[in-house]
């Protein structure tokens, strides 16, 4: 099957989108923990895993699949890509404009497969709860001393251990985090990806990441900056390393896509409920109302996702006849 340039403009249009909401999300707490290094620093670094990601996915695959098997359920329109198909990733261009942290695997994906939807977002609730749970007791009862510690430390120099951990600990994360979300960008082009095409893909995609780390993160940045200590680079370094290997379990787990959203905001929730515990300076009600409306976000973008998934293919074929 040939790209065409529907296809081509889903792609870039996925790929612009869920890179302005979702990858903040995921290298927020690198961002904001290297705050002091030059941009380029931190671009040139997560470009170099995500160029190896993409090309041993694609190699590894045997049949130039670069989803990692994600999209195994959801095959490609047998109409091919048209309008249809352009509308979530703009809708979610303009939800990011405003903050808002939708799912970018609801909205995209569920109009490809609306018979998916229960599945991926079964999957994604359980994200979110084992997310939220493992966060408060890991918090609350295993690094209780450890986050106090970092509180009272947090304005002193991290030591080079510290420094390559994070980095580490980032490179885990964002090699987890494309395997599960990859499939939300090349479901726009045939699941035997012509080799030519990736290297476009990845083309695509380092100079999108170099637009995100130039503005440090965007808007979406503003919501892992109101978590309590993701500056410190030894509190990012825990949160990344817990995202990860949740992420790394649920995708042993199916290759049914998740979302990685509800993953994060339920790993954050978790952390803030348990440091408001026996942490001074973070305020139980303000905890309260911040996770309370994450979840509402996440609710509202759930819900735009149902309306595509049910209402825009009969919008579809009323206007197309």
């Amino acid at each position: 099957m040939t790209i065409e340039i529907l296809m081509i403009v889903g792609f870039c249009l996925a790929a612009y989108s869920i890179v302005g909401n979702d990858v903040p999300q995921t290298l927020g707490t690198f961002i904001s923990s290297n705050a002091h290094r030059p941009w380029w620093v931190l671009w040139l670094y997560t470009s170099s895993i995500l160029v190896v990601v993409l090309l041993y996915g694609w190699f590894a695959s045997g049949t130039g699949d670069a989803s990692y098997g994600r999209l195994e359920t959801i095959p490609f329109p047998e109409t091919g890509i048209t309008w249809l198909y352009i509308v979530p990733p703009i809708l979610l261009i303009i939800l990011t404009k405003y903050g808002i942290p939708v799912s970018t695997t609801f909205l995209v994906l569920t109009i490809f497969s609306p018979s998916s939807l229960s599945a991926m977002l079964t999957k994604s609730m359980m994200g979110y709860a084992v997310a939220f749970v493992v966060a408060i007791l890991v918090y609350r009862f295993v690094m209780k001393g450890i986050s106090i510690y970092l509180s009272k430390t947090r304005h002193k120099e991290p030591s080079h251990i510290w420094i390559g951990l994070q980095w580490v600990s980032t490179a885990f994360l964002w090699s987890q985090w494309l395997i599960q979300d990859l499939a939300n960008i090349f479901v726009y082009v045939p699941r035997q990806v012509p080799f030519e095409f990736l290297i476009f893909g990845i083309l695509v995609f380092v100079v999108l990441l170099g637009w995100i780390f130039y503005r440090r993160g965007g808007t979406i940045q503003n919501i892992i900056d109101t978590k309590t200590g993701v500056a410190d680079i030894r509190s990012a370094t825990i949160i990344d390393f817990m995202y990860a290997i949740i992420l790394l379990v649920f995708k042993e787990w199916s290759n049914i896509p998740m979302s990685t959203t509800w993953v994060f905001l339920g790993l954050l929730a978790g952390r803030e409920f348990a440091l408001s515990m026996h942490l001074a300076e973070v305020n139980k009600y303000r905890t309260s109302r911040n996770v309370s409306k994450d979840a509402m976000k996440l609710m509202f973008g759930l819900a735009i996702s149902v309306l595509l998934a049910t209402g825009f293919p009969w919008l579809y074929q009323h206007i197309s006849g």
